[in-house]
């Protein structure tokens, strides 16, 4: 029974991770324009240069990071990021079939960084915490932190700080800058959440 409503716990968090993502990512990010790291910011970069469409890059890339975290974390992993991803996809269709609540939020970048920050870094860090992932970055710094002990914000760190210095090859530097900020500050809040104690003992 214990075993039965940790699960469910886990479950609702997975979902409530994924709607604050999602909510962040259309509402903040997409309508401030702000880029990202890690695989969206590669498949982007992929396209610009290679002509490789998203959907086949992001499909590749995502399903060698979820390989690779399977391979590290099991198949418990699995089921919370599907379920993470599922919601992810669900909430973001939901969100994306209304107007953007604040249109003009462009108009003030920083404060677009930051908020979208806290955004996405809630809403992954409540996946994470559960040992789940949303996507193929999360996947990927998962299985990094478990095998090398490296804290997981300094790998997202790592991993989106080389993709936008990539990316300065065909962005402007000022929406770079913007970018590094904001994939800075949602790593140290994913990290905090991974690693703040939880009653419901999800490490076990």
């Amino acid at each position: 029974m214990r075993r039965r409503y940790k699960s469910i716990i886990k479950t609702m968090t997975c979902l409530l991770g994924s709607m604050i993502l999602a909510f962040g990512l259309y509402h903040i990010h997409n309508t401030a324009h702000i880029t990202e790291g890690g695989i969206l910011g590669m498949t982007l970069l992929l396209q610009h240069w290679f002509h490789i469409s998203p959907a086949v890059s992001g499909l590749i890339l995502n399903a060698l990071c979820y390989g690779f975290a399977f391979y590290c974390l099991g198949k418990g992993f699995l089921w919370y990021s599907f379920v993470s991803s599922a919601g992810f996809s669900l909430f973001y269709a939901i969100f994306e079939s209304f107007d953007p609540l604040w249109p003009q939020i462009g108009l003030h970048p920083l404060f677009a960084a930051v908020v979208g920050a806290f955004f996405v870094g809630i809403g992954a860090g409540l996946s994470v915490r559960v040992g789940a992932a949303s996507g193929g970055d999360d996947a990927f710094a998962l299985a990094v932190s478990k095998k090398t002990s490296i804290e997981i914000q300094w790998i997202y760190l790592m991993t989106d700080l080389i993709v936008l210095l990539l990316s300065l090859t065909y962005i402007p530097w000022q929406k770079i800058l913007y970018s590094v900020f904001t994939v800075f500050l949602s790593g140290q809040i994913i990290g905090w959440i991974a690693k703040t104690p939880s009653p419901f003992h999800f490490n076990e």
